[in-house]
């Protein structure tokens, strides 16, 4: 079976012929239709993430897959042959850079009928990421003000919809006023202006940026308020939840100390996201999109033999939405 992967940390990803899928009693084989390229792809191949993704090479990328099943596990209930499907494989289970994929039946869901195999590609780890920030982490409610960062962005064009969904006022940072047809009320240039002298008095912020920008956005929220970070530093309700070793717990911990008592000191907390695979809840995105609430944004397509250029352009940014891999 054809793949994309990386045999060292830090190596180039390369065409492969790698064993097919293991398909387990709960399993599901998908015929891989697109693929959703993420900066996470990115952040593991460069062993950003080695010590709380610890990944055996070589490794097959890929976190967002809409496909066809194939052939379904003996104790799979909710899905059968010819099933139309999106998911985001959970962590340990990526690999959607290629031909097939075998995912847990709880980490699927049907695509959306009102978009084709690109646009639901583009969406599992984005809509989940903004969901999980927004409703489970963050339970925005109508009159909130939430800052979302990178407007533009995979996981920005989501949150702006679904933060307008909630019935937020929204502001956001980035470089083009097509954000303010996703439903940014506020949009900040950040080639000319300061976020930090334009806001201020939010609920909630979603960094994906870190470093200065989070430290920054600590500064804009109202005494009580909450800054969520996907692009870190993790901290230790992370760790418990990873169940990492004692040293790593440590670790991270300290990894996330300076925000953290910035943060109280500020009279605001910070928290650490990162996604996790969740099938319900793609249901629910899915419904939101068949019903026209969230407009997926796919700023360019590659065909799967060029899944190395692919990865290169979402490198150098400038793209709007996600870029997605086509016809593995």
């Amino acid at each position: 079976m054809r793949a994309f992967v990386f045999d060292k940390y830090k190596q180039a990803v390369h065409e492969s012929d790698v064993p097919e899928p293991d398909v387990g009693d709960r399993d599901v084989l998908v015929s891989v239709v697109a693929a959703g390229v993420n900066q996470l792809d990115e952040k593991i191949r460069d062993g950003e993430f080695k010590a709380i993704l610890p990944y055996k090479t070589p490794l097959a990328l890929g976190h967002d897959v809409a496909g066809t099943v194939t052939r379904t596990g003996a104790r799979v209930t909710r899905f059968t042959a010819g099933d139309q499907v999106f998911a985001r494989p959970r962590d340990g289970r990526i690999g959607t850079f290629a031909e097939r994929i075998a995912i847990d039946e709880a980490d699927l869901a049907p695509a959306p009928a009102t978009i084709g195999p690109v646009e639901a590609a583009s969406l599992p780890l984005v809509a989940l990421t903004a969901w999980q920030a927004l409703v489970v982490k963050g339970n925005v409610k109508p009159g909130q003000k939430v800052l979302v960062h990178a407007g533009a962005g995979g996981v920005g064009t989501v949150a702006i919809q679904l933060a307008k969904h909630l019935g937020a006022q929204v502001a956001t940072t980035a470089s083009g006023e097509f954000v303010r047809d996703l439903g940014a009320d506020v949009v900040i240039d950040y080639r000319t202006q300061d976020f930090e002298t334009e806001l201020s008095g939010y609920d909630l912020v979603l960094d994906s940026l870190g470093g200065e920008n989070l430290e920054k956005s600590l500064r804009v929220l109202r005494p009580g308020g909450k800054a969520i970070g996907i692009s870190g530093p993790p901290d230790p309700a992370f760790a418990r939840a990873a169940g990492l070793n004692p040293v790593l717990r440590l670790a991270v911990s300290a990894l996330s100390g300076k925000i953290r008592r910035q943060a109280k000191k500020l009279g605001v907390s910070y928290e650490f996201l990162l996604m996790a695979a969740d099938g319900d809840q793609l249901r629910q995105i899915a419904a939101l999109v068949e019903d026209g609430t969230l407009r997926p944004v796919v700023g360019k397509t590659f065909p799967f033999d060029q899944t190395p250029q692919a990865l290169e352009a979402l490198a150098q940014g400038g793209l709007r939405g996600k870029v997605v891999i086509t016809g593995a």
